[in-house]
């Protein structure tokens, strides 16, 4: 079997140790660089527990040593507004190495393909440049997707995300003492995730995100008006075939709650409610791992002809 030399840039965050981890138990990855100049030098074991390589450690070169390398897969997982000033360099290894961006960068780029695996899995087949989505638009997508061609008006959606989703550099959305039996609301309007959620579904949506006292998951709560009155069975039949073929994505009657997914690959989606042709519904997702570790994953394999979700379990 065929090994996947892999380099991981950005491996201090949360998504990288996450990242580290799957890779690791990955039946044909072989991790054989990790950036981070918070850690250089340390070995990888000694912050990843149970990591199986007891000779790799993080290094701290410039980016451009990537090109030296022979590798198989490159990814990015550095903080918005960086990989982007390596342009050059991504354009140039893709020729011959897979590149799987996580930040927000290249999301909008044309130059790059977007990589909902579920959704876009043919579009990523063979390609070497991927755009990972983010954690709220990856809910937020998959909870309208199935009724996005009967939606009258633009959907709401009210987000709550564990504050591992504001990053490991200290903030007041990552800080406990400040989030303390505190619910915060943040970038209310234009965020991101909400621009990101709208290109793909070709319509505008109207995007709330806060930040809750919980460490991962996140919440969200999806309202839109339909074109007719579908009944709550009918509504929930259609969200079952549309996503039957993908273990991944479940269908529950009840309302899904964060804690059900937490360190889980899954995104439950339920609590399908109507009045008045008036459609709420509730998703959750593991923002570190379906909402961005599990998709690289997924989008490597399927880069690389392999099975989608070989190596998650």
């Amino acid at each position: 079997m065929k090994k996947i030399d892999v380099a991981l840039v950005g491996a201090r965050g949360y998504v990288g140790f996450e990242l580290l981890k799957l890779l690791d138990s990955h039946p044909q990855s072989h991790v054989i660089a990790a950036f981070s100049r918070e850690f250089k030098g340390v070995a990888v074991r000694d912050v990843v527990e149970g990591f199986s390589d007891t000779t790799l450690h993080y290094q701290a070169d410039e980016l451009t040593v990537l090109a030296n390398m022979k590798l198989d897969v490159i990814f990015l997982a550095l903080p918005n507004e960086i990989a982007k000033n390596y342009s050059e360099l991504w354009s140039e290894l893709s020729k011959s190495v897979c590149i799987i961006d996580l930040s927000s960068d290249f999301r909008f780029d044309k130059n790059w393909i977007y990589g909902q695996p579920e959704t876009c899995a043919e579009n990523i087949v063979g390609q070497n440049l991927i755009a990972n989505p983010g954690c709220y638009a990856t809910g937020s997508q998959l909870g309208l997707l199935p009724l996005i061609d009967h939606c009258i008006t633009s959907p709401s959606i009210f987000g709550v995300s564990g504050y591992s989703g504001a990053g490991s550099k200290p903030s007041d959305n990552n800080n406990p003492e400040r989030l303390a039996n505190n619910l915060k609301a943040y970038k209310l309007i234009d965020h991101i995730h909400e621009k990101e959620v709208s290109n793909v579904l070709g319509k505008p949506v109207y995007f709330m995100p806060h930040v809750a006292e919980f460490f991962r998951g996140i919440h969200l709560t999806i309202s839109v008006q339909l074109d007719n009155n579908y009944t709550v069975e009918e509504i929930e039949w259609n969200y079952r075939h549309y996503y039957q073929s993908f273990e991944l994505i479940k269908v529950s009657h009840k309302i899904p709650e964060v804690q059900q997914v937490q360190n889980t690959h899954n995104v439950l989606i339920g609590g399908f409610t109507v009045k008045d042709n008036h459609l709420v519904l509730c998703v959750v997702i593991d923002n570190l791992l379906k909402g961005a570790a599990t998709q690289a994953i997924q989008n490597m394999n399927l880069s690389l002809g392999l099975e989608m979700n070989l190596g998650i379990s």
